[in-house]
């Protein structure tokens, strides 16, 4: 079986890829971590995605979709695989049709900007144990410190508002484009994000086919 997540920043593809992949027995692919092991192991594309990621740059499209098929290639997946966060534009995923790799089922996990701005920014960290807390859904005991050694809980960079707002622009433009591309292929299936992540991961296993 070859599925796609899709979903916006904070929508938690990264989540229900993982428990497809536990559930089906297939490996669950994440972009940004196949190019840190490329890197890391020195393969070809890994040294070409260096000299972008070591100037601070985004790794162009070709030597991403050189990372995928290099991963792609490898025996644990020849019953299928997860991609997460690969295609993230309809010129990538043209490129993966031109690779003869063609997906079973795409699944879109919708959820309103609101909520995601709502869930990211809400998101607190510990510096000092790397504890995460939220203050709506996952609070300390106080709703200031952690729990476990009493460090002022911070918010990441990347969870601001204004951040994440503009995160959420960049997919719109993007990739959610990605949805009409693969309703005309007759793949798309839409998952309504749930607020209980067993409740999200009922209606994708639904969607999936309940296998």
């Amino acid at each position: 079986m070859k599925i796609m997540f899709l979903g916006a920043p904070g929508a938690g593809k990264g989540t229900q890829a993982e428990i497809a992949s536990e559930k089906f027995g297939i490996p669950a692919i994440s972009t940004g971590a196949i190019i840190r092991e490329a890197i890391k192991t020195g393969t070809v594309m890994g040294l070409a995605a260096k000299e972008y990621t070591e100037k601070g740059a985004l790794v162009p499209d070709k030597v991403v979709i050189g990372i995928i098929k290099e991963r792609l290639e490898k025996d644990d997946c020849k019953d299928g695989f997860i991609l997460d966060g690969f295609p993230r534009t309809v010129a990538q995923a043209e490129a993966l049709d031109e690779m003869g790799i063609e997906l079973d089922v795409v699944v879109s996990i919708e959820v309103p900007d609101e909520k995601i701005v709502t869930r990211m920014s809400g998101r607190r960290v510990c510096d000092t144990c790397g504890a995460s807390y939220h203050i709506v859904y996952k609070p300390s005991k106080d709703g200031k410190t952690c729990d476990n050694d009493g460090t002022v809980l911070t918010m990441r960079k990347d969870d601001s508002p204004e951040v994440v707002l503009s995160r959420l622009d960049i997919y719109h433009e993007q990739t959610e484009p990605l949805k009409d591309f693969y309703l005309a292929k007759g793949k798309l299936k839409l998952v309504e994000g749930q607020e209980e992540v067993v409740d999200t991961t009922r209606l994708t296993l639904e969607a999936l086919g309940g296998k």
